[in-house]
C-alpha cells in the first residue's frame, strides 16, 4: 500500500500572506506521503527558483525532488514538481507541455515506490473551461501514447469547479476520481478543485483533506491524500 498526495502550496504564502517555506514542510510531513505531487511550487519570475530551497528538502525531509532538468534551481516545471521517498527508485520524468494562453504545464514520472511500480503524474489546469478541457485531453494522449504502460496516478489542481462535467469528464472515462472531498478555500473549504485520479489498477483503500491548524494557514489550498493498492 502506498500514499499519494497532492498539494497547491501558493509558493509558501500562507492565508496570514506571510511565505514560510518551513511550515509548508511541516504540512508536508504531517502528510507523511510516499508520493506528492506539488503545485505553484516556484517562483514565476527571475530564475524561478523552488520556493523550498533543494537544500532544505534533503535536510529536513524524507524526500528527494523527481528530476526534470529543466532550470537548475527550480524544483519542477511551471510551478509543478514530484516528490518521492529518497529511497525511492526513479526512472524516466519528462515535462508535458500543454496548450493554453497563460504559462502552465505539467510532469510525469515513473517510480518505484515500497517496491511498486507507478506512473505519476502532477498537474496545474487552466482557469478557463475550455483550455482545461484542451489540456485534459493533451496529458491524456502522452500517457496513452507512452510505449510502456504503469499503473498511473495523476494528481493536482484541475481548477474544475462542477463533479462530473468539464475536464472531470474527460479524466473519468479511464480514471476513477477519489472522493477526497473540499479542500479550496483552506479557511472555508468549499470547492473540490485538487484532484487524484488513478488507474483501473489501483483500488482505493481510504482518501481525504488534511485540514490540520498548520495547513489551514499554509496555504489557501489544503492537501488531499489517498491511500491505494494494488487491485
Amino acid at each position: 500500500m502506498i500514499t499519494v498526495a497532492s498539494y497547491n502550496m501558493r509558493k509558501a504564502i500562507g492565508t496570514d500572506r506571510r511565505r514560510r517555506p518551513e511550515r509548508t514542510l511541516e504540512v508536508l510531513r504531517e502528510l507523511d506521503a510516499d508520493v506528492i505531487a506539488l503545485q505553484e511550487c516556484d517562483r514565476r519570475f527571475g530564475t524561478r527558483a523552488g520556493v523550498i530551497p533543494l537544500h532544505m528538502l534533503d535536510e529536513h525531509s524524507p524526500w528527494k525532488a523527481v528530476p526534470l532538468a529543466v532550470r537548475t534551481h527550480s524544483m519542477g516545471w511551471h510551478g509543478n514538481a514530484l516528490l518521492v521517498r529518497k529511497e525511492a527508485l526513479v526512472g524516466d520524468a519528462e515535462v508535458i507541455h500543454l496548450p493554453t494562453l497563460e504559462p502552465r504545464g505539467a510532469v510525469m514520472a515513473d517510480v518505484r515506490v515500497k517496491g511498486l511500480p507507478l506512473r505519476v503524474v502532477g498537474m496545474h489546469l487552466d482557469l478557463s473551461g475550455l483550455w482545461r478541457r484542451r489540456q485534459a485531453h493533451a496529458i491524456l494522449h502522452h500517457v496513452a501514447a507512452s510505449r510502456v504502460h504503469y499503473p498511473t496516478v495523476m494528481m493536482g489542481d484541475l481548477n474544475e469547479w462542477t463533479r462530473a462535467a468539464g475536464c472531470l469528464k474527460d479524466f473519468c472515462r479511464d480514471f476513477t476520481s477519489a472522493e477526497t472531498g473540499p479542500s479550496f478555500h483552506a479557511r472555508r473549504p468549499v470547492a473540490r478543485l485538487d484532484r487524484i485520479l488513478v488507474s483501473p489498477e489501483w483500488r482505493i483503500v481510504d482518501c481525504g483533506v488534511h485540514a490540520s491548524l498548520a495547513a489551514r494557514t499554509a496555504s489557501d489550498h489544503l492537501p488531499i491524500w489517498a491511500r491505494l493498492e494494488l487491485a
